[in-house]
């Protein structure tokens, strides 16, 4: 039985949340288009692998309160803990919107809301 779009976000943010990047990646099309509303927009897995290599130099943590699966779009809502500039660990409610194209991750629509 195939794996849902679900199932697959789950592994992903696992792969993440465990530092394994590229494993995160694996997941994603090479064309995966995100964006951050408000901030900016990541075109191509590359840009997405630099992006995190900043971004995440320590791995976040992810609390998923709803995922919600219809189509080809998945939708998770939660917090993410991320350290500041500082090193202190700051949690941030967000709000990833997930489009799926033959079962990898080909577009995010992010609305992240700092404390």
């Amino acid at each position: 039985m195939p794996e849902t779009n679900k199932t697959i976000l789950e592994k992903a943010n696992a792969a993440i949340t465990a530092g394994d990047y590229e494993g995160f990646l694996a997941h994603c099309t090479e064309d995966t288009e995100w964006t951050f509303v408000g901030e900016q927009t990541l075109r191509g897995k590359q840009a997405v692998r630099q992006w995190m290599a900043t971004a995440y130099q320590q791995p976040p943590r992810f609390r998923v309160e709803h995922l919600i699966a219809e189509e080809d779009f998945v939708t998770a809502l939660g917090t993410i803990t991320l350290p500041d500039e500082s090193g202190a660990a700051v949690e941030h409610t967000y709000c990833d919107v997930w489009r799926f194209r033959d079962g990898k991750m080909a577009e995010l629509r992010a609305f992240v809301i700092k404390p």
